[in-house]
């Protein structure tokens, strides 16, 4: 079994950290630590992670990072590298903020979700904004995209206006494995995109040479029922057109639990590069991320 670097491991402790958009009830609504993410990981192959900031109340983005930055240097946790929450928009006390950061290695990115109602579609494009992903360019730091399908055009669009700053697509541009059902397996359950166009867009991003693609997400929009051959088109098409080399995998644990567990995830994602090179998977499963995270 070839080794994964986990690129997408989300953890949260409710008793030290508020995270707004957690809902009340339902399998995520409760901590997930470390001891939890041990014990997803057995028998997946997963041997490091690299931590993704969970939308924390814009308060404690400081104390987020802090704490992931001791979990790092423990030496005791999967976690190797962390990135961090901010909020670009704010040209200024974005600067502020991660000027902190500047002297730890531990921090690799930066990301905010891009695809809640109070961001809607262009909004990472304002001048503010590029910016500041520009500083992180500079700064050596990468930038998250977490967008809707419909917003993935702005993907493109933010990495011409910052070229010297890497950007990493989250979770294949959202890509829902609904759209490729028929209408009799997907029931009343409606994607939230068609397949034309969302192909269309990740093959334009993928022409930007300073984006990489995480596979990763999708498995949490499946239906009850699934296999492996439902997620296969959208990992295909990604691999495919960013190429070998810029693709990275990611679990989305604990997110993922909203459609199936992390092991699940990781077979079906190994059936399905199955047929691909042996240096194509290592490439996917570990060696991109020791490149691109300076691991």
């Amino acid at each position: 079994m070839l080794p994964l670097i986990d690129c997408h491991q989300h953890l949260w402790d409710v008793t030290k950290f508020k995270l707004p958009w957690l809902p009340a009830s339902g399998v995520l609504a409760r901590s997930y630590v470390l001891d939890d993410y041990r014990q997803a990981i057995v028998g997946t192959g997963i041997d490091r992670s690299v931590y993704m900031e969970v939308d924390v109340a814009p308060e404690q983005q400081t104390a987020e990072a802090e704490h992931l930055i001791a979990i790092c240097k423990s030496g005791t946790a999967p976690t190797v590298g962390a990135v961090i929450s901010g909020r670009p928009g704010d040209e200024a006390a974005f600067k502020k903020y991660i000027a902190q950061f500047k002297d730890s290695p531990q921090i690799k990115g930066v990301r905010q979700v891009l695809h809640g109602d109070s961001t809607p579609a262009g909004f990472c494009l304002s001048p503010a904004y590029v910016k500041s992903v520009q500083l992180l360019g500079e700064m050596g730091l990468s930038f998250d995209l977490c967008l809707r399908p419909g917003d993935l055009a702005d993907a493109s669009q933010l990495a011409d206006k910052c070229p010297d700053t890497r950007l990493i697509l989250d979770h294949c541009g959202n890509a829902d494995p609904k759209a490729w059902l028929s209408a009799t397996r997907r029931g009343d359950q409606k994607p939230d995109h068609t397949v034309e166009p969302w192909k269309k867009e990740i093959a334009e991003i993928a022409k930007r040479k300073n984006t990489l693609c995480k596979i990763s997400g999708i498995i949490a929009r499946v239906t009850k029922e699934w296999s492996a051959d439902d997620l296969a088109p959208i990992v295909n098409h990604c691999l495919d057109s960013f190429g070998p080399d810029r693709v990275i995998f990611g679990s989305d644990w604990p997110v993922c639990l909203l459609g199936a567990p992390l092991k699940a995830w990781t077979e079906a994602l190994r059936q399905i590069v199955a047929a691909r090179s042996e240096a194509e998977q290592k490439k996917l499963f570990s060696e991109n991320a020791v490149k691109y995270y300076r691991l």
